[in-house]
């Protein structure tokens, strides 16, 4: 059994991927060719919002963000400890400085309750996390944004296709980011991300950054980056692009399954009122998670654990000042999250196995 079946995915795509890909071998414009800007238009028709801008990566589509709402040196960016080191990395890549705040214990993302207390005269966002495949509160934090005047990042690397109250993740905040890393809910075969705002000025200065900071070559406005995605990959994710309602409603449907079957014997996924959630993770959370996980190895079944460790205890950010104990939910969530097998092929008897697996460890 894979956690991620993208073998499973390839090949019922296979045709229309392999057509796509040839499609830019024959035209040979590998570097924004027609299908970015194809791709870019499915997307952004798709969260809702005016511009969608792929770039390289959703490390690179972070720190593009931050550099286009001129974010540097001297100044804060709210965050969570418990989420990939790319959140507080492309902070710290502009010179920044990461403030965490704690996550709620039922959803793990951001404790919106918390964030006022946070906000200092240097910050200068907000950056919550859509993690797992759910939306944390943006009514509350947009509201609280605009009250201190602040932007908000929404890091939607794990959340594309999810939504909140009807409106898609990536289309509810001043710029959201997203990721294609190939285990995301929407992936290439490489790494790729995309930025989305209805703002005019950041989208142009957005494609700047992401092009050596300019729009026309060899006139450069701004200090940019190689950020590009890449023809191929666009074409890949065109290929994959006619079925991905499918596969969101896949994952919900397989992530209820699992809830339903499981909830009586361990702490499952809370989804929040309003929200859909496309489980780019299935997360349970479990005492002993060591021992749990080698007994689901034992029975065949693969697990994984974001994230063992918050980003205040990497050694990196330690001249942070920040110490163990300082985010208390953070921390216990980090000792016991564990995520299940969820991907949109898996078929009912593995589904099956794996709850069978579960219950027979924790019994």
């Amino acid at each position: 059994m894979d956690f991620i079946d993208l073998k499973s995915q390839y090949q019922k795509y296979k045709s229309a991927i392999d057509e796509r890909i040839h499609r830019v071998l024959d035209h040979g414009q590998f570097i924004h060719g027609p299908e970015v800007a194809e791709l870019e238009s499915a997307l952004g028709g798709y969260v809702g919002c005016k511009y969608a801008i792929t770039v390289a990566s959703g490390t690179d589509s972070l720190e593009i963000a931050l550099r286009a709402l001129e974010i540097g040196p001297g100044d804060e960016v709210i965050t969570v400890p418990f989420t990939w080191i790319s959140t507080a990395e492309a902070i710290a890549l502009v010179g920044a400085k990461p403030v965490f705040v704690d996550i709620d214990p039922l959803d793990f993302n951001i404790a919106v309750d918390q964030i006022e207390a946070a906000i200092t005269p240097s910050t200068k966002a907000l950056m919550p996390v859509s993690l797992f495949g759910q939306m944390p509160d943006y009514d509350a934090i947009n509201t609280i944004a605009k009250k201190y005047n602040l932007p908000v990042i929404e890091d939607a690397a794990q959340s594309f296709g999810a939504t909140q109250h009807g409106r898609r993740s990536c289309g509810v905040t001043t710029i959201a980011s997203t990721s294609f890393y190939p285990a995301k809910p929407l992936g290439c075969y490489g790494d790729g991300g995309a930025l989305f705002t209805s703002d005019d000025n950041l989208a142009i200065r957005m494609k700047a950054i992401r092009t050596h900071g300019g729009i026309n070559r060899h006139f450069h406005d701004l200090v940019g980056m190689n950020g590009r995605f890449d023809t191929i990959q666009a074409a890949v994710i065109l290929g994959k692009w006619p079925g991905y309602d499918e596969e969101v409603l896949a994952r919900h449907c397989i992530g209820a399954r699992y809830t339903e079957l499981l909830r009586d014997v361990c702490a499952t996924p809370d989804i929040r009122d309003g929200n859909t959630h496309v489980y780019a993770q299935y997360t349970l959370r479990v005492p002993n998670r060591d021992a749990f996980a080698e007994k689901l190895k034992a029975a065949g079944i693969p697990s994984a654990v974001y994230y063992p460790k918050c980003l205040h205890e990497q050694p990196v950010f330690a001249p942070l000042g920040y110490r163990y104990g300082d985010f208390p939910v953070s921390e216990s969530a980090a000792l016991e999250v564990i995520s299940l097998p969820l991907n949109p092929f898996l078929s009912e008897s593995d589904q099956n196995r794996v709850v069978e697996a579960v219950r027979a460890a924790i019994a």
